[in-house]
């Protein structure tokens, strides 16, 4: 029988932050399907879990985090994951990060696109590019390697296949290794993206909304 560890990962790349020990109000549902954990209601399996968390999230264990934490078992897997393709992945920085933000538009995540903006833009993407992909159109300033991912990223998540001339352009800029790291990165914020959805989660007070009511 698989474990609970490598079952998570395997769910995590067929799927394709992603914190504060204290409580964060949520803006968007006056009664959260998922109300905020606190330490004193987390027990000895969801502790080491959020102190992990709380070491890189700008947002403490809100978004994603308190709702993977209600299961411990498939939450460790998911940090371990995010450990390696967020932070270690060999996939350039700034690739890594613009690719995240073409996850956070397809999905419209507030959570994602608000947390990810700067981190992107100290990267090197041009914050032109960031606002024309925040419209929904393929950004004109984007560089050659930015563009062979948007492609990349934006067929395999709308068509949920990917063109020889598409997986051939990024094959220019990223080695075998690196594109399979870039896939499992997106298919991990396409499981915090899904999985805030869910939840019906918002932002937590004090971050603006990038999407609003009404845009596209």
């Amino acid at each position: 029988m698989k474990s609970a560890k490598s079952l998570a990962v395997v769910a995590l790349a067929g799927a394709a932050f992603v914190a504060g020990m204290v409580t964060t109000s949520l803006t968007k549902a006056a009664s959260p399907r998922f109300p905020e954990l606190t330490l004193a209601q987390m027990d000895d399996q969801q502790r080491p879990i959020a102190d992990r968390i709380m070491k890189f999230s700008r947002i403490g264990i809100s978004g994603p985090y308190h709702i993977w934490l209600r299961s411990p078992q498939a939450a460790k897997p998911i940090i371990d994951l995010m450990d390696y393709v967020r932070f270690q992945s060999s996939v350039p920085v700034r690739l890594r990060e613009f690719s995240i933000m073409i996850q956070g538009r397809l999905w419209r995540s507030q959570v994602e696109w608000a947390t990810h903006y700067d981190p992107a833009i100290k990267a090197g993407v041009a914050a032109e590019t960031l606002a024309q992909l925040k419209t929904g159109k393929r950004p004109a300033s984007m560089k050659p390697d930015e563009a062979a991912v948007y492609d990349f990223c934006t067929e395999l998540f709308t068509k949920h296949a990917v063109s020889d001339e598409t997986f051939a352009r990024l094959h220019q800029y990223l080695n075998d290794q690196q594109i399979v790291d870039l896939t499992v990165l997106q298919g991990l914020y396409v499981t915090a993206a899904s999985t805030m959805a869910m939840a019906d989660q918002g932002l937590p007070a004090g971050w603006e909304l990038a999407f609003k009511p009404g845009e596209p």
